[in-house]
C-alpha cells in the first residue's frame, strides 16, 4: 500500500468574475508515494505543484479524485477526523512562517501546545528536536536573531514536533543561499534516513531533486508529464519540460547559437557520449579512443553525481578517417551511447 496514493485528482477554482472561465490548477493527477520515499515534485511557477501539496494535507479540498494516506481516504473526512490525519503530516515553507513573538523553543513547542501535550513531555521533545537540528544553543533566541538557514531548521524541528510520518516541504530552500541550501538538504536527508519520515519536496530547482529525491514527478500546466526514479528521469528524460530541467544540472550539449559557435571553432566531427555507472567511465571512454589512434579532444560536458550514481555526458571533437573513428567508438563497449551531432 502506498503511503500516499493520489488518484485522478483535479482542483478547479472559479473565475474571479462571474463571466470568467474556471481555472484548473491540478488536472487529473495520479501519483504513488511509497513509505520512506523522498519524492520530488518539480515544475515552473504556475505548474500546480504547491496546490497539489495543499490537497494532500487537506488545506484545500479536491474538486474531484481521491487521496489516500495509509489507505484512509482523506478527501471525505469530517473536520475532526481530518485534523487527526494532519497531526501525522508536518509541513515546512519557503518563508519559514515562524511566530516572531515566540522564542525558538516556543515555536517548536507550539504544535504540542495545540494538542495538549503535558509540559514536561513537551519540553523534553523540544530539547530532543533542537539537538537533532543543531540549534540547542539557540533555544531562547528569537527568529530575527537567526540566519535564514537557522530559521528553516527551526521550521523543520517544529514540523517534526508531533512525530509525523510525512513531511511536506514546499520550496523549503528557494529563499536560501547555495551553502545554506546544502545544509538544509543534508538535514532533510537525515530526517528521512534516521527518523524514517516520508518526504514530499516541492521545488522548481532540479539540483534539489538531484541531491535528495529518490523519485520525481515533473508537472506542467497542472498535469504530471513525466515521473519515475530520479536517476532514470535525469539520464533519459522523455518530455521537453523534463529535458529543460535536466539541462540546468547535467552539462548537456549547447544548442542554437552556442552550438553554432562551438562548431565554428572546433575542427572535426562532434559526438556526444553518454554513460552510466553500470559499466562505463570517463577513463574507459578516453582509453578506447586513444588505443584506436584517432585524434580527439573534449569540448563540452562532464560527469555528474545523481543520487550517488554517476552519469557522464561528454561532447568530443574527433578527427581521422571514418573507419578509424567507427572502430574507436565501437571499442568503448557496453553502457555507452554514442550519437553524432549533425544539427
Amino acid at each position: 500500500m502506498p503511503h500516499i496514493a493520489i488518484r485522478d485528482v483535479t482542483k478547479t477554482y472559479p473565475g474571479r468574475r462571474r463571466r470568467d472561465a474556471a481555472v484548473t490548477a491540478v488536472d487529473s493527477v495520479s501519483l504513488d508515494v511509497e513509505r520512506g520515499d523522498v519524492f520530488g515534485v518539480i515544475g515552473y511557477s504556475g505548474a500546480g505543484k504547491s496546490t497539489l501539496v495543499r490537497l494532500v494535507n487537506g488545506l484545500e479540498p479536491v474538486s474531484s479524485g481521491s487521496i489516500e494516506i495509509d489507505g484512509v481516504e482523506v478527501t471525505t473526512l469530517a473536520p475532526a477526523a481530518l485534523r487527526e490525519v494532519r497531526q501525522g503530516i508536518g509541513m515546512i515553507f519557503q518563508r519559514f512562517n515562524l511566530l516572531r513573538s515566540r522564542t525558538v523553543r516556543a515555536n517548536v513547542a507550539y504544535p504540542l501546545e495545540v494538542v495538549g501535550t503535558p509540559r514536561a513531555e513537551r519540553r523534553a521533545r523540544v530539547d530532543e528536536l533542537l539537538r537533532f537540528v543543531g540549534l540547542a544553543d539557540k533555544a531562547d533566541a528569537y527568529p530575527e536573531q537567526l540566519s535564514g538557514g537557522q530559521q528553516q531548521r527551526v521550521g523543520i524541528a517544529r514540523a517534526l514536533a508531533a512525530s509525523p510520518s510525512i513531511l511536506l516541504a514546499d520550496e523549503a530552500t528557494s529563499a536560501l543561499d547555495p551553502e545554506t541550501t546544502d545544509e538544509v538538504l543534508d538535514l532533510l536527508a537525515r530526517v528521512n534516513r534516521e527518523l524514517g519520515v516520508t518526504i514530499v519536496v516541492i521545488t522548481h530547482e532540479m539540483d534539489v531533486i538531484a541531491r535528495i529525491a529518490t523519485k520525481v514527478a515533473v508537472m506542467e500546466q497542472g498535469r504530471v508529464v513525466e515521473s519515475g526514479a530520479t536517476y532514470d528521469v535525469f539520464t533519459n528524460p522523455t518530455t521537453e519540460t523534463a529535458r529543460r530541467f535536466v539541462r540546468t544540472v547535467v552539462r548537456a550539449l549547447p544548442d542554437g547559437d552556442a552550438l553554432a559557435e562551438l562548431r565554428a571553432r572546433t575542427p572535426g566531427r562532434l559526438f556526444t557520449i553518454a554513460f552510466t555507472d553500470e559499466g562505463a567511465s570517463e577513463a574507459r571512454v578516453f582509453g578506447a579512443l586513444a588505443r584506436a589512434g584517432v585524434d580527439f579532444h573534449l569540448v563540452h560536458g562532464g560527469v555528474d553525481d545523481i543520487q550517488g550514481r554517476v552519469y557522464g555526458l561528454l561532447t568530443i571533437a574527433v578527427e581521422g578517417d571514418d573507419a578509424a573513428i567507427r572502430a574507436a567508438l565501437a571499442g568503448i563497449g557496453a553502457g555507452v551511447t554514442v550519437t553524432e551531432v549533425t544539427a
